[in-house]
């Protein structure tokens, strides 16, 4: 006895495959989007030299879900106006910081940055130990006397939850793309 299917079924089957196709295809696509590709644009020039004004950053928004962030990461926050910035990790939750003839201090100890930035000018709130909390982050720009950072109360220390994800790569300017250390 042979088996055939009526036309009807056929097309039933194909049909389902090709929604289950879309499916498919439209849950990677918000996945991905929602994990590597979210796009930020850079204003200002407190992140320079790493980071010039008008670049396009792409953010990994998921990275922080299963990790906390790291220090020297840079990261975007998102400030209680719900304007993004992007910024450094420099103070990791229940640290002590302070800026000290130009130089940055956690727990009283000279930090060693991965590479030579210049010294600061303006400590600001920092010119005074900042403990921070357990779900606080020390960030500051890479062009120090040009960054509104957290030495300043309009940002200050960053919580957790405000932290939207990790710099991974420039996307703009094309001649500049690349990953983003």
């Amino acid at each position: 006895m042979e088996f055939y299917e009526s036309e009807d079924t056929n097309l039933l089957r194909r049909i389902i495959n090709w929604v289950t196709d879309i499916i498919v295809v439209v849950a990677i696509a918000f996945f991905s989007i929602y994990a590597f590709g979210t796009q930020i644009p850079v204003s200002g020039s407190s992140m320079q030299p790493v980071l010039k004004t008008e670049d396009v950053v792409l953010v990994n928004r998921l990275i922080y879900d299963f990790q906390d962030p790291d220090r020297f990461d840079i990261v975007v926050f998102r400030r209680d106006d719900n304007k993004m910035i992007v910024k450094r990790v420099i103070g990791l939750p229940g640290e002590t910081v302070q800026i000290e003839d130009g130089q940055i201090y956690i727990d009283g100890r000279l930090l060693t940055e991965t590479e030579e930035m210049p010294s600061i000018t303006s400590p600001g709130m920092a010119e005074h130990p900042i403990e921070l909390g357990q779900e606080e982050y020390f960030l500051l720009g890479d062009n120090r006397d040009s960054s509104e950072d957290s030495r300043f109360a309009n940002v200050g220390n960053v919580k957790r939850d405000k932290i939207i994800g990790k710099v991974w790569l420039r996307l703009f300017p094309v001649l500049d793309m690349g990953l983003v250390d």
